[in-house]
């Protein structure tokens, strides 16, 4: 059985505490460990999101300030509003496998089974970014 790290626990702070438990009881359940990568994300956190794959004129077209533009970056996020991500208000979380290894999908898939799992033995709905139709996001659970 795995349990969750300090630093794990630590970015769960000011995260939803329904999702906490969700996140706590996944971790006793699954067959794959691993840890958060993000919890609440910080509005300067949103800009340098915000601004990987983008040009200085989208960034301020967004309120985001034009030095954490950086085109020649991959995109992270493809929210219209760079701010409007569920981190901020601590309705999301990234968890990742541990060992990290970004390129194996069965992993976040056993990942998300047991978030799924942990999620219905609570009485807690999530959406794992990894069912979205468009611009699959693994790590991403949300309630």
């Amino acid at each position: 059985m795995y349990k969750l790290s300090n630093r794990s626990l630590q970015r769960l702070y000011g995260v939803d505490a329904s999702l906490v438990r969700v996140v706590k009881r996944a971790i006793e359940l699954t067959d794959q460990d691993f840890m958060v990568t993000e919890g609440v994300r910080t509005r300067e956190q949103c800009c340098i999101n915000y601004g990987k794959g983008r040009t200085e004129q989208q960034c301020s077209l967004k309120g985001v300030p034009v030095k954490y533009a950086q085109p020649s970056l991959s995109k992270v996020t493809w929210l219209n509003n760079p701010f409007a991500s569920k981190h901020t208000t601590g309705k999301a979380i990234d968890l990742i496998p541990y060992p990290v290894d970004w390129n194996d999908l069965k992993k976040f898939h056993m990942i998300a089974t047991a978030m799924k799992q942990a999620a219905a033995e609570l009485g807690v709905k999530i959406k794992w970014g990894g069912d979205w139709k468009k611009s699959k996001d693994y790590p991403h659970f949300e309630i």
